[in-house]
């Protein structure tokens, strides 16, 4: 389940980001019941984008900003409490990352859900409950 982290420069020191990848991945798997569980974990991966400030914008305008999207099965984030916990963990972890220079209303984070069976799950194009079935 992939992580992309996007970034203007200057919002993380540099050197930073992959504790922020760590500290997301740990709070998506824990706010979801599921940290430490052996198979899901591996299948969390990230990619960090860090682009210059004037390449990321607000209201039309260039400003520095942070953004957290997941790209996940159906299944994941689908009760809002989920959603809610993790997005304030995640907003709180960028922001104190940042030094608590970063304005939480230019934090921002999303989920992209995939279609039910178009989920590569170990090679293998995996429905929703095979995938739960697998990490249960």
């Amino acid at each position: 389940m992939p992580l992309r982290l996007t970034l203007s420069a200057g919002v993380l020191p540099t050197g930073s980001e992959a504790q922020a990848v760590k500290e997301l991945t740990n709070a998506m798997l824990k706010t979801h019941g599921l940290l430490g569980n052996a198979v899901m974990t591996p299948n969390i991966t990230a990619t960090v984008q860090v682009l210059p400030e004037s390449q990321t914008f607000f209201g039309g305008e260039p400003a520095k900003g942070a953004w957290v999207e997941w790209r996940t099965p159906s299944f994941a984030f689908s009760d809002h409490s989920v959603r809610q916990a993790y997005f304030k963990e995640a907003t709180d972890i960028i922001e104190r990352l940042s030094g608590n220079t970063q304005p939480r209303e230019h934090i921002h984070i999303n989920v992209v859900h995939a279609v039910d069976g178009a989920w590569n799950f170990n090679g293998a194009a995996a429905t929703n409950e095979e995938i739960i079935a697998a990490f249960s």
